[in-house]
């Protein structure tokens, strides 16, 4: 009895170590299809590495089975790399969606990135002919998949938020502007600040329809849905001294040019003030001191005389 217990013990050490031999010689031809650009096939290799491995305890097995997943994501990724480069974007991004499924499925955050990455540099190459050609509903459809995929691609985002602008879309382009704007500075400081001149023009030129109108009450509600505070702030102001409400522009000029982000903006705000103060007709004294503090832009000329107007009128 004791002789039979020790032949199947070697019997199942035997088997086992076949078991190995197997997946050992699957995984290496399955590398070898891989460094020859032969993906099909060594992604049949690598999912059978995982199929016949994946139950093992032994500690080889578990190892290769490992390596394969990732490997598995790195095929597919190739795939999709070389499709692109092709120009055949429906092919590379069916191979960039396998390699980012089956990197979350096999929790490799890295595989997964770099998949996100290459398919929204996938449809900003894809969107780019629409866009460049005017056709902006195009544009928008290809562009968002790419956005969604990575958000951080800001050459996509801002062509993005162009596309609304140009759309008549006011809101939704702000709305990625502003997600640009949240950005870390240190990284993203030219697409940010690329992000906040579209958000002043585009708002500027609602502002303007808006006003030709004589809707400033349309300009308020507009300002109060910005997310961007110092924008918000100054175009209401714009609006109050429309509405010739000057005691409200001077109840709000000082928070609104504290949150401004620089010099040529704070000076805007104090302009307006200034306007409002010189509207009422009986404070020259604060008319003169918001002029003052208008120190850069294009309104410094044009506050400088009035400085020097109201001095000589004292």
């Amino acid at each position: 009895m004791k002789k039979f217990i020790l032949s199947v013990a070697a019997l199942m050490c035997s088997v086992t170590l076949f078991a190995q031999s197997e997946i050992v010689s699957t995984f290496n031809e399955a590398v070898t299809a891989a460094k020859g650009k032969n993906y099909s096939e060594a992604l049949d290799l690598f999912n059978k590495v995982i199929d016949e491995g994946i139950d093992s305890e032994d500690a080889t097995v578990q190892g290769l089975v490992t390596k394969s997943k990732s490997l598995v994501s790195t095929c597919y990724q190739s795939m999709g790399t070389a499709a692109a480069a092709a120009g055949n974007y429906d092919e590379a991004l069916a191979n960039l969606q396998k390699a980012a499924e089956t990197a979350e499925l096999y929790d490799n955050a890295r595989a997964l990135a770099k998949a996100k990455q290459t398919i929204a540099n996938v449809y900003q190459a894809q969107g780019a002919d629409a866009f460049n050609a005017g056709d902006y509903a195009t544009a928008i459809e290809v562009f968002s998949k790419g956005y969604e995929a990575n958000p951080r691609n800001t050459d996509m985002a801002l062509n993005l938020a162009e596309s609304y602008f140009k759309s008549d879309r006011y809101q939704e382009g702000m709305a990625i502007c502003a997600d640009i704007e949240k950005l870390p500075e240190a990284k993203y400081a030219e697409a940010i600040a690329e992000a906040q001149a579209k958000m002043s023009l585009y708002t500027n030129n609602e502002v303007a329809k808006l006003q030709m109108a004589n809707d400033y009450d349309g300009i308020i509600a507009m300002a109060e849905q910005l997310d961007n505070e110092a924008l918000a702030k100054k175009i209401a102001l714009q609006a109050y001294l429309g509405k010739k409400d000057y005691n409200k522009v001077i109840e709000l000029a000082e928070a609104a040019a504290a949150v401004q982000p620089n010099d040529e903006e704070r000076s805007d705000v104090y302009y307006l003030l200034g306007m409002a103060y010189n509207a009422k007709g009986n404070a020259p004294e604060k008319t003169i001191e918001a002029m003052k503090k208008v120190t850069a832009g294009d309104k410094v000329a044009v506050a400088q005389k009035a400085i020097a107007d109201l001095s000589q009128n004292k």
